[in-house]
């Protein structure tokens, strides 16, 4: 995970729309393409997650048998912890890490 990520809100935070569109002109837009990012970043997240998860798994895993395992409690508060991805995605767009293009735009430049 990126370092930057964790610097995003882990509360809500107003936002003043004239910063949101900044960009585009068009909030429509801007919450589209921040939406699209937030769903990178939680596929990537999500990923992460699962690959870590799977040192917890055992082959004998059964409804009776739940152990109590503290490394993977203490994981999942660790990911619990950290801003959503919706938030690391509106910091990336407040702060230009973002673009957008239009791939019928770059066929008619070419």
């Amino acid at each position: 995970m990126d370092k930057n990520h964790l610097l995003a809100s882990k509360t809500t935070e107003t936002l003043d729309f004239n910063e949101l569109d900044r960009d585009t002109n068009n909030i429509y837009e801007s919450i589209s393409i921040v939406s699209r990012r937030a769903e990178q970043i939680n596929e990537t997240i999500r990923a992460e997650i699962n690959e870590k998860l799977e040192d917890f798994r055992s082959a004998t895993d059964s409804l009776e048998e739940v152990f109590e395992n503290r490394e993977q409690i203490e994981f999942s508060k660790q990911y619990e912890a950290i801003p959503k991805p919706h938030a690391m995605a509106v910091r990336e767009w407040l702060e230009g890490k973002i673009y957008n293009r239009y791939p019928d735009e770059d066929k008619v430049d070419a």
